[in-house]
This record gives structure tokens, C-alpha cells and sequence, in this order.
């Protein structure tokens, strides 16, 4: 299992004395505190090699802020010698959370499993619920909604009228969640894992950007939602696409994740 060595005041005092910044210039006590911060906003565990990419995602928000460096963002953070009203505060909290969670995606990852749901497991659940003619499907970690619009594709392909499907995309970033509601890609986006025919099909070219038609957009949910809160209420579901989420947890998160879906 992974562990993270948590801030102590000892390391909160080293602020002051200049101490040795670990690669990708961050110091190791500021990146314990954001260790910590981010495991205890998601449950995600960041490993201890991800100095360059932390430092390279706080820059900008460093900026916006005003700031000079990472470890002035961390004291405000702290509520060490940065003076911030609580809105600043949980403000760029956020955006520190946001932009250490990955949002790596593509439409149609893993194309052996949508064959296997295209091919297999959807004709079962349909016939199985032929009675309630209904499907239910949830994206664990949407991000820009690739994944949960990759569902929406198959089954529109499928062709499931007369049926009630319920698509939910969930993530924990806000940001990508409104990128995914606006269903709009980028060229690169679309070229990354869409077969052409579904281009053609289900999006409308709009200069650089491809969008995605309404009666797709409408078949998906998309809702802000954080992993390590309980999921008992939810569901159920058909299928839970969970995979490329639960690799950032350790051990007992994917265990109480996996307990509650």
C-alpha cells in the first residue's frame, strides 16, 4: 500500500529556513503537504516521482495567484504567513486539487472491451431486461466525457429505441466536467480513438471543433462526485466503468469503492 508522509510542524517551520528543493524545484516538505492535500480532497495517492509534473500544473495557478513560487502557494494553503480570505482559500484549493487529478482520456479506450459490450454483454442485459427495458451505465472518473460519450455512441449504434438509458458521467474536477457537458472536441480530440463512421454519424463539424449531436449529449448525465465519499445510495448499475480510476488509490480506498458500488 501506498503512504504519504504527512506535513509536520517541524516541516511547516522549515518554510523559513530555505530548505533543499527536490527536482522539478519544489521543496519536500511542500510536496508532502500537497501529497497530503490531495489525499485527503480525493484519495489519491500521488507517488513520489511526480515532482516535474506537479510543478509544471501548479505554474499557472501560481501565477493567477500572484505568487512567486510553489511554496508561496502552499503557505497560503497552510494559512502560514499569506494572508487569504476563506473563498481565496478554498478557491485555489480547487484549483490545486483539479489540476493534480489526471485526466487522461479517449473516445473508445481499450477497443476490446466495447467490442466485448457491443457484441456480448449488451445483447445479454438486453435480453435479460427485456421486461423493464431499461439499461443503466456509470463512467467513474468521466473527465471530458470521452468515455461515457463512447457508451452513448455504441448503444445509439445498437440501436436501443424503446428502451430507457441512463448514462452518468462522474468526476471529481469541475472544470472537465464542464468541458464534457459542452460535448466539443478538438480535431486531435476526435482523432484519438473515434472510428471515422461515427464522426460522420454523431457529430457536426463546427470550424476546428466537432460537436457532439443533442440526441447523444442528452443520453448522458454528467455530475460532480468524489470517489472516497459513500456510494450506497447510488445505482444500481449494468455496467461500471471504474478501471482507469481505481489505479490512483491505494489499497483500502479501492477496496471501500469497490465495497459500495
Amino acid at each position: 500500500m501506498n503512504t504519504l508522509n504527512r506535513a509536520t510542524p517541524s516541516a511547516v517551520a522549515d518554510l523559513k529556513t530555505g530548505a533543499k528543493k527536490a527536482p522539478g524545484g519544489i521543496r519536500p516538505e511542500d510536496y508532502r503537504y500537497l501529497q497530503d492535500c490531495v489525499y485527503r480532497e480525493t484519495g489519491i495517492v500521488l507517488d513520489q516521482d511526480k515532482h516535474y509534473l506537479m510543478d509544471s500544473r501548479l505554474g499557472p495557478i501560481v501565477r493567477r495567484a500572484g505568487f512567486s513560487t510553489v511554496a508561496d502557494l502552499c503557505n497560503l494553503l497552510r494559512g502560514v504567513g499569506v494572508a487569504s480570505s476563506r473563498d481565496q482559500h478554498d478557491k485555489i484549493k480547487r484549483e490545486v486539487v483539479n489540476a493534480m487529478t489526471t485526466n487522461e482520456t479517449l473516445f473508445f479506450r481499450e477497443l476490446a472491451q466495447y467490442d466485448a459490450l457491443r457484441h456480448k454483454i449488451i445483447p445479454a442485459l438486453m435480453a435479460e431486461r427485456r421486461g423493464l427495458r431499461r439499461l443503466r451505465f456509470w463512467s467513474a472518473a468521466a473527465s471530458t466525457g470521452q468515455e461515457a460519450y463512447s457508451l452513448a455512441v455504441l448503444l445509439a449504434d445498437i440501436r436501443v429505441e424503446g428502451w430507457n438509458v441512463q448514462i452518468t458521467g462522474t468526476d471529481i474536477n469541475d472544470a472537465v466536467l464542464a468541458r464534457a457537458r459542452a460535448g466539443r472536441y478538438q480535431q486531435i480530440e476526435v482523432n484519438r480513438g473515434l472510428p471515422a463512421n461515427y464522426l460522420v454519424r454523431y457529430f457536426s463539424r463546427q470550424g476546428p471543433v466537432w460537436e457532439l449531436k443533442d440526441e447523444i449529449k442528452k443520453m448522458v448525465n454528467f455530475e460532480l462526485l468524489d470517489l472516497g465519499e459513500s456510494l450506497r445510495t447510488r445505482g444500481p448499475y449494468d455496467i461500471v466503468c471504474c478501471r482507469n480510476v481505481l489505479i490512483y488509490f491505494d489499497i483500502e480506498t479501492k477496496c471501500k469503492i469497490l465495497s459500495e458500488i
